[in-house]
């Protein structure tokens, strides 16, 4: 049954990959060739190419300024006890939890409604886009942040405290190395989060300024080839990439 169930996952990835090799130009079955031609018609797409560099510029931002804020609010969600902790908790998970389509639209709302307000050029801007996805970010760092800190013994803490470490020596020596794993781990699943963001993305993008997600969504509009199969394939594997590599320094099994 778990053979089965695995097989069911995996099949469509399966039919992109082999998709991704047809010859001919309108996929049909069966094949009547195999060749790389859409993964250089990928390269050479100015569309997909600036796409990729905006996801990748906005993704990095967005998890680095997660990283930042989420780190701190799961030390407090998980350290301190105060009136309302519980309801700061879910709030702080609430976007794992509302639709997309809903998130981008009150995103939409808002900054048009900040932009009227406050005079600044929030909609359609890079920094505004990179707010909204930041608020994807933030609770994948929670969520996994605060599961290392529920495995961690706060023994260690204290004794280091009793031998003189004040609380910045004490975070910084003995509470971040044994969380490394969970905040390496936030980063990883807020970024691909982040990259691969289709429905907020689709609200919040100005003229020219286009993601990888919406720059292939746009070409499927136009055009049905195997380029679109290349292109999804080649994130594949960046994505499974980066996560073997994380995997081998930080065991992800850990945490996830």
């Amino acid at each position: 049954m778990a053979a089965i169930s695995m097989a069911f996952i995996l099949m469509p990835l399966f039919f992109v990959t082999w998709l991704a090799f047809f010859q001919q130009e309108i996929p049909s079955f069966p094949p009547e060739g195999y060749t790389l031609r859409w993964f250089e018609e990928v390269t050479h797409n100015k569309v997909f190419a600036s796409g990729f560099v905006l996801s990748m510029q906005v993704g990095l931002l967005a998890t680095g300024i997660g990283l930042v804020l989420g780190v701190p609010a799961s030390l407090v969600v998980a350290r301190r006890k105060f009136v309302g902790q519980q309801w700061i908790a879910a709030l702080l998970l609430a976007p794992l939890i509302v639709p997309g389509v809903v998130l981008g639209t009150s995103m939409y709302v808002f900054q048009i409604e900040a932009e009227v307000a406050t005079k600044i050029p929030l909609m359609g801007s890079f920094w505004g886009l990179v707010a909204a996805h930041t608020l994807i970010v933030i609770p994948w760092t929670v969520r996994l942040v605060t599961a290392s800190l529920a495995g961690m013994d706060r023994t260690i803490e204290e004794a280091a405290q009793n031998l003189g470490a004040n609380h910045f020596v004490t975070f910084w020596r003995i509470t971040l190395p044994t969380i490394r794993p969970g905040i390496v781990a936030a980063a990883l699943f807020g970024f691909v989060n982040s990259f691969g963001n289709l429905e907020m993305s689709l609200f919040l993008v100005g003229p020219g300024r286009t993601t990888l997600p919406i720059a292939i969504l746009q070409y499927l509009e136009w055009k049905i080839d195997p380029t679109v199969a290349a292109a999804s394939v080649m994130q594949i594997v960046m994505i499974s990439v980066a996560l073997l590599i994380t995997d081998h320094y930080v065991k992800l099994s850990r945490v996830v």
